[in-house]
């Protein structure tokens, strides 16, 4: 998501000021892009025919590899994957897709292609991709079934009242990191566009009151800032500035 805009034309939704840091010429060569859904801030027309060099395999759900061959993706690189079911990368390595509370579609067409959340097992490690989802019981079930998770990245922001069922609001976000019975929670989907009428750090600060509440670690870096697993994570609150109308440079998304 590089093109710096989350529409079908450039001039609507722009992202903040400060978190168009890196490109594509920046992005090391790909083993597995995963990609959730189709909406334009998850599948970017403009980045993902420059990323087409790099990548060794796309790995969507059901229907999004249409987009992808329009670009240039050939169907050898695609993987698609239905609710439930998984793919073996690798000895290491394995994907499965799982359920979210959302919907999928570009321009005036929509439920053509499938939506979804992802669990990532990788060398040694369990990953929950969140995607995008209003908040359900779907979080259990999967916490459930393939629990617990060493990390858990889950949308945090761009909620409201009228649209409850396709965004977690961030007290949510909070539950279903229990739900999913994660050891770390990397709040995501918060901090480059705005797409609600929230401002732009009311996501963080409101999940931040709610984990003081019941206890869970967070994970809070920069846009290129590096944490291992196991090791220390940055966890600094830097949106806290002395002008809050929008982001500093290098922020999270």
């Amino acid at each position: 998501m590089f093109s710096g805009y989350t529409a079908p034309v450039s001039f609507f939704s722009k992202a903040f000021p400060g978190t168009n840091v890196y490109s594509v010429d920046d992005m090391p060569p790909i083993d597995l892009l995963i990609l959730t859904h189709d909406h334009y801030d998850h599948l970017d027309a403009v980045t993902l025919p420059k990323l087409l060099p790099k990548v060794k395999k796309v790995y969507t759900g059901l229907g999004v590899g249409g987009h992808l061959e329009r670009w240039g993706y050939s169907p050898e690189q695609i993987v698609e994957l239905d609710w439930w079911e998984s793919h073996t990368v690798s000895d290491s390595i394995r994907l499965t897709a799982t359920p979210a509370r959302h919907f999928s579609g570009r321009g005036l067409t929509r439920g053509n292609t499938l939506w979804s959340s992802f669990v990532l097992d990788l060398n040694g490690y369990r990953l929950f991709i969140g995607g995008d989802s209003g908040y359900d019981k779907q979080f259990k079930i999967i916490g459930d079934k393939f629990g617990p998770f060493d990390l858990a990245m889950l949308e945090c922001g761009q909620y409201g009242k009228d649209w409850p069922n396709i965004h977690m609001f961030p007290e949510q976000t909070a539950q279903a990191a229990h739900d999913l019975n994660t050891t770390l929670l990397l709040p995501v989907h918060w901090g480059k566009f705005a797409l609600s009428v929230h401002s732009w750090d009311e996501p963080i600060n409101r999940l931040e009151a709610q984990i003081a509440k019941t206890p869970l670690p967070l994970v809070t870096p920069k846009i290129g800032e590096p944490f291992s697993l196991g090791g220390t994570y940055p966890r600094r609150a830097w949106w806290r500035q002395p002008t809050q109308s929008s982001p500093s440079p290098s922020v999270a998304d």
